[in-house]
């Protein structure tokens, strides 16, 4: 009898299913991307700077430099330093910058409040610091190697060492640049605060400078961080063979670069975890 009751349709309230946490960060990612375009000085800045340095160094000194066999431009000797540099300004300067600025201006505080989980807001930003540094590096190689005269490596082993150290660079560089975000007191200080260690790093991790011709002292402040074994990674895949007898240890250490890097990269991700505020300091 059961069988001949009607039942009428389901009038039960239907609720709209959540996107999953993949799909809210790559809509975060593509807002990111679209956000640090609309900020024309700092991507002037992170685009032109490493391109402005390396034809500065390029035009200002036309010797060559290397050992007798087989010594390069200057310009092909900088190119890896430039590269790390760029890294490190798309990586930890732009996140350390731009978190600063919004948990100042309260942008943080109103994203937790919002039904977002974290995790999308994270893998977004890291989803636009992937695009835009991959951008970046191709800027730069291509003004290299068609302006300056740059050689750039064709062997795929090369080119293998470079994706797994740009990989490690930019991971390393990201979860510090979150990590830092909470040392600025302020959005107006988190410039001289970001930037002026930053600079420091960039003259004593061989960027700016040949490393042997550093004093071993600052060698061995700069073997500390980050920015010295991204470029020393950098050196080997831009650089001839011959040139890794230049280096302070006659190697390229490719299994300390990875190391170092990697070790940076599980500490930024415990200091995020542990200090990361989405509030003002002032706002409890």
């Amino acid at each position: 009898m059961s069988s001949l009751i009607r039942t009428g349709p389901d009038r039960r309230p239907h609720t709209a299913s959540r996107p999953s946490t993949p799909r809210i960060a790559a809509a975060r990612t593509r807002l990111e991307i679209a956000m640090y375009f609309r900020e024309r000085d700092s991507v002037i800045f992170s685009f032109l700077f490493p391109i402005i340095m390396l034809g500065i160094f390029a035009v200002a000194f036309s010797e060559q430099i290397g050992p007798d066999e087989g010594p390069i431009d200057f310009a092909q000797y900088f190119l890896p330093g430039m590269v790390a540099s760029g890294i490190a300004l798309v990586s930890f300067q732009t996140m350390a910058l731009s978190l600063a600025i919004e948990r100042e201006d309260g942008t943080l505080k109103r994203l937790r409040g919002t039904p977002m989980p974290p995790m999308a807001y994270f893998l977004g930003k890291i989803g636009m610091i992937l695009v835009v540094g991959v951008a970046q590096i191709a800027l730069l190689l291509a003004v290299a190697a068609l302006a300056f005269g740059a050689e750039l490596p064709t062997e795929p082993d090369r080119w293998l060492t470079f994706a797994w150290c740009y990989a490690l660079g930019t991971a390393a560089g990201t979860v510090l640049g979150i990590a830092f975000s909470s040392v600025p007191r302020s959005a107006k200080s988190a410039s001289a605060v970001v930037v002026g260690p930053l600079i420091i790093l960039q003259f004593i991790s061989g960027v700016f400078f040949v490393y042997t011709d550093l004093p071993s002292w600052l060698q061995n402040i700069a073997s500390v961080f980050p920015l010295k074994w991204t470029a020393q990674g950098m050196r080997s895949v831009f650089l001839p063979d011959h040139f890794e007898d230049v280096e302070v240890s006659g190697s390229w250490q490719h299994g300390s670069t990875a190391l170092v890097l990697a070790v940076w990269l599980i500490l930024g991700l415990i200091v995020c975890v542990r200090t990361f505020r989405w509030r003002r300091r002032d706002d409890g």
